[in-house]
């Protein structure tokens, strides 16, 4: 069973950074996905970032590229989202999901995910 542990989060000023992280257990092949959602009050859910662990790939919604930045922690099934230069529009409750599987995102559609952190509020205010 695929299971997901996020931390993180928090309130910060516009223009300011944050970290998200993300550990993800319960593989049962050595190759596998990790990738963020959030959702904003009144919105639906939409992708922000994943990781690709069998070819290092990651890749970005367009309205968090250039600020965003997934890396993953080598000795565990870990990533971590650092976010810079954040905005009022970032703000909204942010998941972390998995999935078995190889790629995490074909042309523009995302992956199916198969685990679902419980999410960490990121607030994003003056």
């Amino acid at each position: 069973q695929l299971r997901v542990a996020e931390s993180g989060g928090g309130s910060v000023q516009p223009g300011g950074s944050l970290t998200l992280s993300c550990e993800a257990s319960g593989f049962t092949r050595d190759y596998y996905v990790i990738g963020w959602f959030r959702q904003a009050p009144g919105k639906e859910r939409e992708a922000v970032s994943c990781y690709s662990f069998m070819d290092g790939r990651s890749y970005y919604a367009d309205s968090v590229k250039d600020r965003f930045t997934i890396s993953r922690e080598n000795a565990k099934n870990a990533v971590y989202l650092h976010m810079n230069s954040l905005e009022p529009e970032d703000t909204g409750v942010y998941y972390c999901a998995t999935a078995q599987m190889q790629l995490c995102r074909y042309g523009d559609t995302w992956f199916n995910t198969d685990a679902w952190g419980p999410g960490t509020q990121v607030t994003v205010s003056s």
